[in-house]
């Protein structure tokens, strides 16, 4: 895919409106799974400003370091100086009528969507629920993702393998 492999992990962003719950809980899941190989961040067309905070409980619970996530805006991914980026996720649901951001210059791209958790409303319960089912998906597709060759496939396969994740158990119609 690019010649410079050994110089550096692929860079991933992940995408989404608010960069609260969806991007964030991938940012986590991508940089535990695929340390070393993969260096994931998370930004939103139009940042909450903060981390949802059962998103935070959730990555808590289940032992991931937290430190550092923030809500940003996608701009910062923009700058000069910015990390190299490989591969850029879309995780909105389209079919929630969201903006979904789109990325230019030349990073492969695939749009994952899953259903935004932090819409649910109900009891805690509810809430915590609709945050592992988005959790158990992203963790899912992230692993497919961590372990394709993606060294071996030419574009076009690697982009249809992309697509094909994002389109797994519960994806966005």
């Amino acid at each position: 895919m690019r010649s410079d492999q050994a110089a550096r992990p692929f860079g991933v962003l992940f995408l989404c409106t608010g960069n609260s719950a969806r991007s964030i809980l991938a940012e986590a899941i991508l940089n535990k799974i695929g340390d070393g190989k993969f260096k994931a961040y998370s930004a939103g067309s139009f940042p909450k400003g903060e981390v949802n905070p059962h998103a935070i409980a959730l990555l808590k619970r289940l032992g991931y370091s937290t430190d550092g996530l923030r809500s940003k805006s996608w701009d910062e991914f923009a700058q000069p100086g910015s990390p190299e980026l490989d591969f850029i996720f879309t995780v909105c649901d389209n079919a929630a009528n969201e903006v979904c951001p789109i990325w230019p210059g030349h990073p492969m791209t695939a749009h994952w969507g899953v259903p935004d958790p932090a819409a649910v409303e109900g009891n805690e319960a509810e809430i915590t629920a609709a945050f592992r089912d988005v959790y158990l998906l992203l963790e899912r597709r992230i692993e497919l993702f961590a372990n394709l060759l993606v060294k071996s496939l030419d574009k076009m396969s690697l982009k249809r393998r992309l697509d094909e994740i994002g389109k797994i158990a519960g994806a966005a119609k």
